[in-house]
């Protein structure tokens, strides 16, 4: 039990005639020992009946996960068992972030009420049973109820992207999420079936045979190559645990393989997984539908470690895991000092595979550029940044010649950006 405001300005208006009371006892003493009297009987009558106030049924509705760095609505339905008036929190964890409570409601009858949340961790959260505040009668005092039932839940990286893909997918609208998807009907690497000759098809694409059964121009139609193996290879070390914003550069890292992951799998192309520099997880190429289900269970825990990257070792656990012919996808955070260890491991990767380097570029670097100059020493620090900058791009520029397709962007940027590259190669057919 607490006292409520209520209770706290009767107190404060007793307190208030005990001036008058010592100031002039014969007319105001007894008049402020029995409003004493009165504010004590009225107090204790009504703790004791909220005290025996019932606390509402209380039942929580969680979605299934949650993803992380994403509001999503909670709700909260309560059934009273008699009209009140109640405070409601809930027993959400630390590790997320809440609006929209607490909340103080009138009850007559069963209230359904939302809130948002906001996971700041990946991993399993569990939620505590909800704590209540129910009003005394008169309204002099709180009472505390726990109600509901405890819940857990998976805190997942955050999807959002693939269900708006998909959303956007559906309707022809990628260009809206930054995506050039563009169909190659007729010029794609794999036959699909022969067809009527077309104003516009090349004299490639014309069935010689097929032309002089049917005694019309027939062509050759075909699409992308499917059954393909996309292969992410995922640094797990200690630079991945920058943080851009609320989130780590390894949250949005996950985000973009995901992504990736449901874009190549509707593109029919089998999608596996190999963590290095940290926890080591293998998820060998599938193509099955619960591949991306399958995925977001290995990775919802996955925190980045603090081990150093070697890019040499992961490219040679790479290599003894796959035997055919993939597009390798390496995601990091490169630094200068990663040269002599990366060279050597890109090299030995693209002699049996096709290879995508996606490097996450540090966020502040390009603030640093857009701040205001004021100081000799600020302008020295943004000239410093910007050589930094010409010569990280010239490096990657360097590796096309090589054979390694290259990515240097924003953490933020790499989802849209790792997609776009990879129907790009998969244009291309030479995945």
């Amino acid at each position: 039990m607490r006292p409520a405001t209520r209770l706290l300005l009767l107190l404060g208006a007793w307190l208030a005639l005990a001036l008058p009371a010592c100031l002039w006892p014969a007319p105001w003493l007894a008049t402020w020992k029995a409003a004493g009297l009165g504010l004590a009987a009225l107090a204790l009558g009504d703790a004791w009946m909220g005290w025996r106030l019932p606390a509402p049924g209380v039942e929580r509705v969680l979605p299934g996960v949650l993803p992380i760095g994403a509001w999503t609505q909670v709700q909260l339905r309560l059934t009273p068992a008699r009209a009140m008036r109640v405070r409601v929190f809930d027993g959400v964890p630390q590790t997320l972030d809440q609006r929209h409570l607490p909340r103080e409601l009138a009850l007559a009858g069963p209230v359904t009420l939302h809130y948002a949340v906001s996971p700041r961790r990946r991993g399993a959260v569990r939620f505590d049973r909800a704590s209540l505040l129910l009003a005394s009668p008169l309204g002099l005092w709180w009472s505390s109820r726990t109600a509901g039932a405890a819940q857990a839940v998976k805190v997942y990286p955050n999807f959002a992207p693939v269900k708006k893909y998909a959303v956007l997918a559906s309707s022809h609208r990628l260009q809206q999420l930054g995506i050039h998807h563009r169909r190659r009907r007729g010029e794609g690497s794999e036959f699909h079936q022969l067809r009527d000759y077309r104003t516009g098809d090349s004299l490639r694409q014309l069935d010689w045979k097929a032309t002089a059964r049917m005694r019309r121009l027939i062509s050759r139609d075909y699409q992308d190559e499917q059954d393909q193996q996309v292969v992410c290879l995922l640094d797990c070390g200690r630079r991945m645990r920058s943080l851009d914003g609320r989130l780590s550069q390894f949250d949005h890292t996950l985000t973009a393989l995901l992504l990736l992951a449901f874009v190549a799998l509707r593109e029919g192309d089998a999608v596996g997984l190999l963590t290095f520099a940290g926890p080591t997880r293998w998820l060998a190429p599938r193509r099955t539908r619960g591949a991306l289900d399958r995925l977001m269970a290995a990775v919802h825990d996955l925190e980045p470690g603090l081990q150093a990257t070697d890019y040499l070792e992961a490219a040679q656990a790479a290599l003894t895991r796959l035997k055919k012919r993939s597009l390798v996808v390496l995601i990091t955070n490169l630094r200068d000092e990663d040269d002599e260890t990366l060279g050597p491991a890109l090299q030995l990767l693209r002699r049996r595979h096709r290879v995508i380097l996606a490097s996450l570029r540090e966020p502040d670097l390009d603030r640093a550029l857009e701040a205001p100059i004021k100081r000799f020493d600020q302008a020295l620090r943004a000239g410093a940044i910007a050589d930094y900058l010409i010569q990280r791009k010239q490096a990657f520029a360097r590796m096309a010649p090589r054979g390694i397709l290259a990515l240097d962007v924003l953490p933020r940027q790499l989802p849209v950006a790792l997609v776009n590259r990879y129907l790009a190669v998969k244009r291309s057919g030479e995945t």
